[in-house]
């Protein structure tokens, strides 16, 4: 039993004229009832209320003005989430059977404000994520539960709140609008949309906050979620529900990835969702710009906190794009979602939580900071057929200080994901892009997110890449070659070419398994690295016009012998032209 439950308590009522009598003892008895012992009751006169009175007794405040009665209607609209066709019947019987109650409002007064917070007190019920509503209009989540006071983060203007402002409770969590007219529109973490192109409409309404599917209720990750990237979908696979970490220097190629990646899901039924965490204003317009010109944007959601907008912003933004996600997935579709980058949002969290006097720990950072990124990214799932079958993989992308994968926030997160794409400075500079380094990378889920048809055409590249680069470090200080040692290395060095890809240029799976074939079936063994694009080029061109159901079988997830054989034949015809070609070139050169 709480105090004010067991102590006398009084009733403030506040109203244009004294209530009578009657009212009194009404009033009195019902809240005799709520309160379980007499309350007193003591009228002050407020001529604003002209109609209707609002009651408070401790941080219970009942609102029985036209102010408050109206707050009640608009709450019973918001309710509403019919179709158009019978909004208008719905509304029309939510007006003809409404009435007023008397409910309890708790209602607490602003103490301080500044960089982002307000500190609150005579909020005693209020919970950890309940959005509160100020009197300027401006909303905050309760992020710090204190003796006799909160902690909120604000998600608009602090320059409208003062102290000693009104604050009210709204019973809700923060939550992000949700539905299908989201795909193709740039929002806010809020969901508001910032391009320009109108209002959305929104089927329903999701917490930013959810639990992670519990295992009872996954299946395995088994089916492949292709990147179009040869270096990664031959040698670490991504599978649908995964969760894959992209993690590197700045200006390694990070986004880049994640990029090639959404435009390869072009035509296969993907909702894809780019959340940009901290990022330039301008960048995110560009990279929206990328997409629209190739046709991405009409699967694409793309939620912005740049690095302009408050750190609270930048703090939510990851579980609002995860909530938009989550809406698709339940609903048995398959979602790619992108979080860029997850560095900043940690920095974001540790700024917040400082301004509200958590006790910093390692690096400053607070000591729940795992369970801000884990609680996020086991919320990534491939769903059993009974909870509809759809998934939602990952790809999580986290920057580091001079390659430094032993820092908190990485390990953090790598702990976390299902492995990593580690993105080396020094091969992005001496132009392999992407610049995958082979050793430090890896997927948790390997082969069983491949193809028959990839794993049997990638079979051995890892094998062959790792005994080219040993033998490439060991023969750098030798000037005397054996034969054997000089081929090996000029054909690692045209598997290194060819794992090389232009950005905006994501490879068809029959693209990269004829390549593969021929490459590790020694057909270019003889070509410079300069010539092996051209060839490369030629083959995929003669493979599409001359072998159709060929690349349509390869496409379907099936390789056999005999079409291993057939792109062998096919990639050493192609070379005998390509030769013919290069040599009558020279000649006419000369």
């Amino acid at each position: 039993m709480t105090e004010r439950n067991t102590n006398q308590q009084t009733a403030i009522i506040r109203s244009s004229k004294a209530p009578t009598e009657e009212q009194r003892k009404r009033l009195a008895a019902l809240l005799s009832k709520k309160y379980g012992h007499p309350v007193s009751l003591q009228w002050e006169m407020d001529p604003s209320l002209t109609d209707g009175f609002r009651m408070q007794v401790g941080d219970d405040v009942y609102d029985w003005s036209i102010e408050g009665r109206l707050q009640q209607f608009r709450e019973k609209l918001d309710g509403l989430t019919p179709d158009s066709d019978n909004i208008m019947p719905l509304f029309k019987e939510t007006l003809k059977n409404f009435t007023p109650d008397i409910y309890p409002e708790e209602v607490g007064t602003v103490l301080t404000v500044g960089d982002e917070i307000a500190t609150v007190s005579g909020l005693e019920h209020a919970t950890y994520g309940e959005i509160l509503l100020f009197s300027s209009g401006v909303k905050g989540m309760v992020q710090d539960l204190k003796r006799g006071e909160i902690g909120c983060i604000l998600f608009g203007s602090e320059e409208e709140i003062s102290e000693g402002s009104i604050v009210r409770r709204t019973g809700k969590t923060a939550g992000i609008p949700v539905g299908d007219e989201f795909l193709g529109r740039v929002v806010d973490a809020l969901g508001v949309p910032m391009d320009g192109k109108g209002e959305i409409n929104a089927a329903g309404y999701r917490p930013i906050e959810m639990p992670a599917p519990e295992i009872i209720d996954r299946q395995p990750v088994n089916e492949p979620m292709e990147t179009g990237l040869l270096a990664i979908d031959s040698k670490f696979p991504i599978g649908r529900g995964q969760r894959e970490l992209i993690i590197g220097d700045r200006q390694t190629g990070k986004t880049a990835v994640a990029l090639d990646t959404i435009l390869n899901q072009k035509g296969k039924d993907v909702v894809c969702i780019y959340v940009a965490i901290g990022q330039k204003a301008s960048s995110v317009a560009q990279l929206v710009e990328n997409l629209t010109r190739r046709g991405a944007m009409e699967y694409t959601i793309v939620v912005n906190a740049s690095a302009s907008t408050p750190a609270s912003m930048q703090y939510i933004a990851p579980y609002a794009g995860c909530a938009l996600g989550e809406y698709f997935m339940y609903q048995g579709r398959d979602v790619l979602i992108v979080y860029d980058d997850l560095s900043k949002h940690a920095i974001a969290y540790r700024a917040l939580s400082l301004l509200l006097e958590r006790s910093p720990g390692r690096e400053a950072y607070p000591g729940d900071v795992f369970y801000l990124h884990s609680r996020l990214l086991e919320r990534s799932a491939r769903l059993s057929d009974e909870k509809g079958g759809g998934s939602m993989t990952a790809l999580p992308i986290v920057e580091t200080q001079a390659g430094d994968v032993s820092a908190y926030i990485p390990t953090n997160i790598i702990s976390i994901t299902d492995g990593q794409i580690f993105l080396e400075s020094s091969l992005f500079f001496s132009g392999q892009r992407p610049a995958v380094n082979v050793g430090l990378s890896v997927s948790r889920v390997g082969g069983a997110a491949q193809t028959k048809a990839m794993k049997k055409a990638a079979g051995a590249i890892r094998l062959d890449l790792a005994q080219y680069r040993e033998m490439e470090v060991f023969t750098q200080f030798s000037s005397d070659l054996d034969e054997a040692t000089k081929r090996q290395l000029t054909y690692g060095q045209g598997l290194m070419r060819l794992l090389r890809q232009p950005q905006y240029h994501p490879m068809a799976q029959h693209q990269q398994v004829i390549t593969l074939v021929a490459a590790l079936g020694h057909v270019m063994q003889n070509l410079t690295v300069d010539q092996i694009p051209g060839f490369q080029q030629l083959l995929m061109q003669t493979a599409e016009k001359e072998a159709a159901s060929l690349c349509q079988r390869i496409d379907g997830g099936r390789l056999s012998d005999d079409d291993r054989e057939e792109i062998l034949r096919l990639a050493q015809g192609c070379m005998k032209n390509y030769l013919e070609t290069l040599n009558t070139a020279e000649k006419c050169g000369d």
